[in-house]
């Protein structure tokens, strides 16, 4: 059967104060597009043109900013891995932020059809001063659907360091059990949840801004510690879901405003 294949990089550097275009690179379905912004960031585009995923198909992206630049990373869409005979796709991620500088890693979110299968990672390198805000949001079927995907699987790693130094690291494991979408302790029965994780100086200081920005009716909780803050949130739709992380997203990225691409 055919499959995937699809790399992309791409890197910055200063130029009178603004992040401007240093390397790219594409090749197979990975494509990269830099739309006009008026801000000292650059944003890319990242575009899988198979338009979607299956088993067996590989996608790795790598980014790197420069020191005391600010680069934006989001998605066209979202990321929508089919239903697979057997095999695994997988998505690598390697993202690089020089000193004093700051990345958004904002993609939209990842859908998981019935009887899909992911496996992703992704490694994210710090220098000293260099801040970080980051998301993933993973929705368990379509919506307009009525689809569950209940037997969908999905193997997510993050790692994230600091100057060489593990800062922060976690690991998800969805494999199929009733269980997982179902217990209390766990996803208990939500068919989107999301990971947002925000690296940087003023951390801390920001937990109670963020926490205002929570609907109090909503499963979304938030926790900061020294450089780090941490929010998770799950929800039984991905609209609702988006709606809870948006204003979250808006108050903690470097370019002071989410991609146009994340508008409804």
């Amino acid at each position: 059967m055919q499959r995937a294949r699809g790399a992309g990089r791409i890197a910055t550097k200063l130029r009178d104060g603004v992040s401007v275009i240093d390397t790219l690179y594409q090749d197979g379905c990975a494509k990269i597009r830099l739309p006009n912004t008026h801000g000292n960031a650059l944003e890319a585009v990242l575009i899988n043109t198979a338009g979607g995923l299956t088993g067996g198909d590989h996608l790795q992206w790598e980014a790197r900013a420069a020191s005391g630049g600010t680069m934006v990373l989001t998605t066209q869409a979202c990321e929508r891995i089919y239903r697979s005979t057997g095999a695994v796709a997988k998505i690598e991620t390697r993202l690089e932020v020089g000193a004093n500088g700051h990345l958004d890693w904002l993609p939209q979110e990842t859908i998981l059809f019935a009887a899909s299968q992911l496996d992703r990672s992704i490694e994210i390198d710090l220098a000293p001063g260099a801040s970080l805000t980051a998301v993933e949001a993973v929705l368990l079927g379509r919506d307009a659907m009525g689809e569950m995907a209940t037997d969908a699987y999905l193997r997510d790693n993050w790692r994230i360091r600091r100057d060489g130094r593990l800062i922060h690291a976690e690991a998800t494991l969805l494999d199929g059990e009733g269980n997982e979408r179902d217990a209390i302790s766990l996803l208990d029965g939500a068919r989107a949840f999301a990971t947002i994780v925000h690296i940087g100086p003023l951390a801390a200081s920001l937990l109670d801004k963020v926490r205002a920005l929570m609907p109090a009716d909503g499963h979304i909780a938030a926790s900061a510690m020294g450089e780090r803050l941490v929010v998770r949130a799950m929800a039984g739709s991905g609209l609702v879901l988006r709606r809870m992380i948006v204003p979250v997203l808006a108050e903690l990225t470097g370019a002071g405003r989410l991609p146009r691409l994340w508008h409804l």
